[in-house]
């Protein structure tokens, strides 16, 4: 039914974790952000690609797209690609130069990928989601197997340290992107799968089977689903949580975020 899927996310959302259930099948392709222009040049370097110097632009995205999606094919007949907010303006004008002429950003990913199941991965609590980033961001740990292994570091250990105003920020951001992905699929015609992080947490298994229905693909026995990361929520994101909301009450008289979460003991 689909020749590819584009995971539609924002940062801390569970994408590595979806990343990892659908590769995990043998059957839903290897999905990674092959167009996230920090990691373009390990990609490139990875596949043994021309060095970009000695190449044209378009003869250097050429051969980029070509090599991304036997990669994110892993061997299958399904592409799969992680695809964040702030990325999707860059992709679309590449795949522009490659196929000039076409008349929208989804005419365009289509003609690279073929049919294309937009899954859009959303996270309901923005508080946690912000909290989350801004601790990844500060301590350099991004993710943890489920086992407690690191499979993710990106930064010296540091301790967090809470900063109502970054929160805000950050939450400003995400409530951005989200808005952004939403007008985007409004002015493309596509109605998205739409997977929460909350359920996709709660029930990986269920998730995965679902989406692999949904691209015609053979879905694994529940039983055998093994989340590849573990959730890094502790203590310290709970305790965030709850002195933002006290913050923001006392700066603004707003109680807006209201997490129904357990009281973090001392």
């Amino acid at each position: 039914m689909f020749d590819a899927y584009i995971i539609c996310g924002t940062p801390r959302t569970g994408s590595t974790l979806l990343c990892k259930l659908l590769a995990s099948t043998g059957r839903t392709g290897d999905p990674h952000s092959f167009y996230r222009r920090q990691n373009v040049s390990e990609w490139a370097e990875e596949w043994n690609l021309p060095d970009r110097e000695t190449m044209s632009e378009l003869e250097f995205h050429a051969a980029y797209l070509k090599a991304a999606i036997a990669a994110g094919k892993g061997g299958t007949g399904i592409f799969g690609l992680r695809l964040m907010r702030e990325n999707l303006g860059e992709l679309s004008a590449i795949l522009d130069q490659i196929f000039p002429g076409l008349a929208s950003d989804r005419a365009r990913f289509e003609k690279a990928f073929g049919r294309v199941l937009y899954i859009h991965l959303s996270r309901e609590d923005k508080l946690a989601q912000a909290v989350s980033l801004i601790k990844a961001e500060q301590t350099g740990l991004w993710h943890v197997a489920p086992d407690g292994t690191e499979i993710e570091r990106l930064g010296p250990p540091k301790e967090p340290q809470y900063d109502f105003e970054r929160i805000g920020r950050e939450l400003a951001r995400l409530d951005a992107y989200d808005a952004a992905w939403n007008t985007w699929f409004a002015e493309q015609g596509i109605a998205p799968l739409r997977i929460g992080y909350e359920r996709l947490s709660s029930d990986p298994a269920t998730m995965l089977v679902s989406i692999c229905e949904t691209l015609g693909v053979q879905p694994p026995d529940v039983r055998d689903v093994r989340p590849g990361v573990a959730k890094l929520a502790d203590e310290t994101s709970l305790e965030w949580m709850y002195r933002h909301n006290a913050d923001a009450r006392s700066d603004q008289g707003d109680f807006r975020f209201k997490p129904s979460l357990p009281r973090p003991s001392r």
